[in-house]
Parts: C-alpha cells; sequence; structure tokens
C-alpha cells in the first residue's frame, strides 16, 4: 500500500470527523456542551465510545504482543478490571451524580478542602498530560515511518498536524463532539481488528474448527497462573490487580468519567459502564487472538520476529499481509490513538479549566475564552511533550516514564478511599506532603525489594501506594472526638 494511499485513507478519516464535529457542534459550543455535553449523551453510544478511549494506539500494538512473553495471562487482569468497573458503577457513579460534578477531583474539596482538591486535580494532570503525550507520539512515530518519512516530512510537522486535527474536530463542543467520534473511531478500531483476524486465519489456511482447535491447543494459550508465587503473571496479584487498575485509570480519572457524566441520568451512567466492562474482555482476547496467530503465521512461514514485542504486528502488518491488512493497520492504530488523544485532551482541558483556574466562579464569556486559551495551551503541550520523546529517541526512556505515570495514581486512590471509606476529618494542609512522600516510599520499598529479594513490584505497586496515603491521612487526621459528617 503506497504512502499516498494511506494519506488519503488519513484524509478521509479526519473529514469524517470533522463532519460529525460540525453537526454536534453546531448548536451549542459553550463551556457546559464542552465539559459534559449538556447531559444529553445515549448511554450506549458513550459506552461504544469508552472502549476506543481505553485501547490506546499502544495497546493496539502492544496487546498482540504480549503472547510471545507471557501467553494469555493478560486476560487475569482484563477479568479483574471487569469487577473494578462493578465497584465504580456502584460506588463511584452515584457519588458523582449525586454531587452534581463537572470535575471529579472537586468531590476532594467538598470532603476535606482545597490543598486536597488541588493535589488531586494536579495528580491527575500530570499522569494524563505525560502519559497521553507519550501514547500519542508512539503512534505518530510508525505513522512517520511508515508513511511520512519517505516524503522527507519532518517529525516536527506529522507531531504538529496530529495535534492540530485533533484540536479541530475537538475545540468547538468538546466532550459533547468526543462521545460521537469515539463511537466512530470505536467500529473502525473493531472492524479492523476483525477483519485482521480473517485475514490473517486465510494466510494460515484456517477452516473454522481448525481456528478453534488451534487456538484451545496452542502453547501459548494459557490465560490463569495459580502455581507460582513468585511470578507477576500469578492469578491473584493479576486479578486483584485489574480491579484497583480500573477503579483508578477509570473510575477515578477525569478522562474516562467525563464521558459518563455526560449521560442523561445515573441509571444511564450505570448501564454504560457495565456494557462497558462487559464488552471489554472478549476484545482484549480477540486481541491476544491476533498475537497468537501472528506467532504461529512466524513459525510456518520461517519469519525471523522482532527482539521487541511491540514490533510483531507492525512487521507483519506492513511487509507480510498485504496492501489489505496494511490498510486495516492503519485504519486501527489511527482509531485507537485518536479516540484516546482526543478525550485526553478535552478532559484535560477540562480539568485545568475548572480545579486550576476556576472558570465556573466566572463570568460565561471569560469563562468560555479561559476554556479556548486552554484547549491551545494543552495542544501545545502535547506537541512539546513528542518532540522532547522524539529528541530523547530512547525506548527504555518511554518505560521509565509510564512507570512515573503509575506513582502517580496511588495517592489518588489513597484519598478517595480515605474519603469514601472513613469520616474523620483531615488536616487539609498537610494532604499535598503525604501524596507526594508516597510514591517516593515506594520506590524506596520497590528498590528494597529487587535488592534483597530478586523481586520487582508490579502492579501490586498501585495497592501499595494507595495504602500509603491511606496510612498518611489517617495518621495526620483529627481524633475520633472530631469527625466529620459526610455531606454525601
Amino acid at each position: 500500500m503506497s504512502g499516498i494511499s494511506i494519506l488519503l485513507v488519513i484524509v478521509v478519516y479526519f473529514s469524517m470527523l470533522l463532519l460529525i464535529s460540525f453537526l454536534v457542534g453546531r448548536k451549542s459550543s459553550d463551556n457546559n456542551a464542552f465539559f459534559l455535553g449538556n447531559r444529553k449523551s445515549p448511554w450506549w453510544v458513550v459506552a461504544i465510545g469508552m472502549i476506543g478511549s481505553s485501547i490506546s494506539g499502544v495497546s493496539f500494538v502492544s496487546v498482540p504482543g504480549m503472547v510471545r512473553g507471557i501467553d494469555f495471562t493478560y486476560m487475569q487482569t482484563v477479568i479483574g478490571f471487569f469487577f473494578g468497573y462493578l465497584v465504580i458503577a456502584n460506588v463511584l457513579l452515584p457519588l458523582y451524580y449525586k454531587l452534581n460534578l463537572t470535575s471529579i477531583y472537586t468531590y476532594l474539596e467538598q470532603r476535606f478542602g482545597k490543598y486536597s482538591y488541588k493535589t488531586g486535580a494536579s495528580f491527575f494532570l500530570l499522569s494524563r498530560t505525560i502519559g497521553s503525550g507519550v501514547r500519542l507520539y508512539l503512534v505518530t512515530l510508525i505513522l512517520q515511518l511508515v508513511v511520512f518519512d519517505a516524503w522527507h516530512i519532518p517529525f516536527v510537522v506529522t507531531a504538529s498536524g496530529t495535534i492540530f486535527f485533533i484540536w479541530l474536530y475537538t475545540h468547538r463542543s468538546g466532550i459533547k463532539t468526543i462521545v460521537w467520534t469515539d463511537t466512530l473511531q470505536t467500529i473502525c478500531l473493531i472492524s479492523a481488528l476483525v477483519l485482521m483476524v480473517v485475514q490473517v486465519s486465510r494466510q494460515l489456511d484456517f477452516s473454522a474448527g481448525d481456528f478453534i482447535y488451534s487456538m484451545v491447543h496452542y502453547p501459548h494459550s494459557r490465560i490463569f497462573v495459580f502455581d507460582d508465587w513468585h511470578s507477576k503473571q500469578n492469578f491473584f496479584k493479576q486479578f486483584f490487580s485489574g480491579i484497583f487498575i480500573a477503579i483508578v485509570m477509570t473510575g477515578l480519572d477525569q478522562d474516562m468519567m467525563q464521558k459518563n457524566l455526560t449521560c442523561k441520568n445515573l441509571h444511564d451512567a450505570k448501564k454504560n459502564m457495565y456494557w462497558y466492562g462487559i464488552a471489554f474482555v472478549p476484545l482484549n482476547l480477540l486481541f491476544l487472538t491476533l498475537g497468537a496467530m501472528l506467532l504461529m503465521l512466524a513459525s510456518k512461514n520461517s519469519i525471523a520476529l522482532p527482539a521487541l514485542s511491540d514490533d510483531i504486528l507492525p512487521l507483519f502488518a506492513t511487509q507480510y499481509l498485504g496492501p489489505v491488512v496494511t490498510f486495516l493497520f492503519v485504519i486501527g492504530i489511527i482509531a485507537a490513538a485518536f479516540a484516546s488523544s482526543d478525550s485526553a485532551l478535552a478532559s484535560l482541558t477540562t480539568s485545568f479549566s475548572v480545579d486550576i483556574l476556576g472558570v465556573q466562579q466566572m463570568e460565561p464569556k471569560v469563562a468560555e475564552r479561559k476554556r479556548k486559551y486552554t484547549h491551545i495551551g494543552m495542544s501545545v503541550v502535547f506537541v512539546v511533550i513528542m518532540l522532547v520523546f522524539r529528541m530523547l529517541n530512547n525506548k527504555s526512556i518511554i518505560d521509565a516514564v509510564y512507570t512515573i505515570a503509575s506513582y502517580t495514581y496511588g495517592p489518588l486512590l489513597g484519598m478517595f478511599a480515605f474519603g469514601l471509606f472513613t469520616r474523620r476529618k483531615i488536616r487539609d494542609r498537610m494532604v499535598p506532603f503525604v501524596a507526594v512522600s508516597s510514591p517516593f516510599i515506594c520506590f524506596g520499598i520497590n528498590s528494597v525489594s529487587t535488592a534483597l529479594f530478586n523481586y520487582p513490584l508490579g502492579y501490586e505497586l498501585l495497592i501499595i501506594n494507595g495504602s500509603i496515603t491511606f496510612g498518611g491521612m489517617y495518621l495526620l487526621s483529627l481524633n475520633r472526638g472530631n469527625v466529620e459528617t459526610l455531606k454525601c
């Protein structure tokens, strides 16, 4: 598939997004539409769009590659995700709707005070800005290598153009537009994934029966690990970590919750979360199935696999499976990347505008102007992050950033848990010190565990991090004689 053909696909795809943006945003482009979609989003549209948002471009290429190293054991974490979504639907969503929140971190102000509120919002802004910027960089880099390098177009132009197009179709109505564009992008992503599985199955000359038999008896099809407690793939570690990862990275994340808050009411929001959680399980199983089939195809045709598992799908899609799969790969990765990046841009704009600038206390016209400037500023920050990582050009640096970003979700988990499950009044001014100290303490624990026991902590680090924040807040809270009755 030629570079011009791929570019034409991208142009057509963006044209569809712009058309949706125009149709959705022509009647309303104020802050209420940008932040909450006027609370008129159909729940099933939100559920479909959330799938695309949760599967970034990195996941699109990484999950199939996992099969070579850890078989299908990632499904243990995915099963944990589902139970985490049940907690979100029945614990967090009722709280958010009862308090009529725009930014979910406003809860921390109502429960503890201004310092806790700003701390929670700042942790989200830091985590999501770096994480989303890096994810978008990796996908933009793939497009650069597949298409734009052949035309000698500089990476800065590719990066700036990508962000500009995302800004273009989100700047009018923000989340109101994204709810619908993400639905389109999720449909494109899932369609591309299914059709890629079909194409690879044809390359393997599989009938339906052959396909089922091969997957059941394939050595890498193992899902559950119960016998090795030291393994990071142990079922209990993966399952319980999956629950907490879902709670933190969905239920305590403004990006994901902002879509839920656009639903008409709590009942619709809970239905959205249930169906989203159900759909997430087979979708990830399909990603892993594609990865297993690529390994089978490599064995059959004696294809040398790349050293990095993340490069397996791009290698096959661009070199061995023909132009149809290349086309599907480009569509899938663009859909996955932009479905996560556009909502991240909107949620970061919302959080900074509401939590940091306090636009809800301003005159409507002033508030709308501040939000528009913030949206432009966040777009520029994304471009800068991509250029910095392009300059560093080191995947180990990227891995380190993801690790650092994962540390920052622990304090959010501890803060919300303390607010929800205790009634103690906190010394608000001390919360920032507790929240900042917790990741450093976790880093020390992980270093000692690795050095003394040769056991680096995995996903369970999130639980430890949240527990340290919870414990620190408890130690700094007031005695039992000064209990604050919750207002929520």
